[in-house]
């Protein structure tokens, strides 16, 4: 396959940036799109063309969050529930086009070139995405009966990797997807519950002091989430703050 990139370089926080393009000739459709960019890099090495592309990856395999791009105008690409990492080179057409670019958000300024700082979600679950209490050995624990629906549900909602591409999405920036199911994984178990009205007045505060937007309900960032978190998840968060703040 022969492909036209742009991608986004940026050497620092305060460089102002630019798009540059790049030919890349002889890529097999079964790489990885990471991978495109590993056989772009040793060739920027190789030739002294340019310096290599930076860019964030951890696991490959989808659990991370770290591989978080814009992929010709969508977080991670078009493909549905597909990290980064995931994707790969077989989705695109021989001599296409493929823009490159870092998440664009307040929240998430650009270190260099595709690399953003993702911190602000690290300062979330610092806030209040924890249980302090003693909740006992793995035994005590499973002593508490909890209904299947309701673990099922914490477990999907604990399946967020903090990727950002709902931030990525939403015309808001917002985080509420994203601080919604960390409130829910914990919300819908009992071990939970004891520290609830703490949890999301902190969590929620921590989200709109580090500049995040409000949620305008357009589903784009269930639409984009690549292990397909449910919005539901944000109408539990709302419930959970109206009622500590009444409580």
């Amino acid at each position: 396959m022969k492909l036209k990139l742009k991608i986004w370089r940026q050497k620092s926080p305060k460089d102002k940036g630019q798009f540059k393009t790049y030919l890349l000739e002889d890529v097999s459709p079964e790489m990885s799109f990471l991978e495109m960019l590993d056989a772009l890099n040793e060739r920027l090495i190789t030739t002294g063309e340019d310096y290599p592309v930076a860019f964030e990856h951890d696991c490959r395999e989808g659990i991370c969050g770290c591989c978080s791009l814009y992929i010709n105008g969508q977080p991670h690409g078009s493909s549905s529930k597909t990290t980064t990492c995931e994707l790969h080179m077989r989705e695109f057409k021989d001599n296409s086009t493929i823009v490159i670019e870092p998440f664009r958000a307040k929240a998430f300024p650009i270190m260099r070139d595709l690399i953003v700082d993702r911190n602000a979600f690290d300062k979330i679950m610092q806030a209040g995405g924890f249980i302090s209490v003693d909740a006992g050995s793995a035994q005590d624990s499973n002593s508490i009966l909890v209904k299947k629906e309701r673990s099922d549900e914490a477990f999907n909602s604990a399946t967020c990797i903090g990727c950002g591409a709902c931030v990525a999405a939403c015309k808001n920036a917002s985080a509420m997807l994203f601080v919604s199911a960390k409130v829910s994984q914990y919300a819908l178990l009992e071990q939970g519950r004891v520290e609830a009205k703490e949890r999301v007045e902190a969590m929620v505060a921590k989200m709109d002091e580090l500049g995040f937007g409000n949620c305008t309900n357009t589903y784009a960032c269930e639409a984009e989430c690549p292990k397909g978190i449910s919005a539901t998840n944000i109408a539990r968060l709302n419930r959970e703050f109206i009622t500590a703040k009444i409580s």
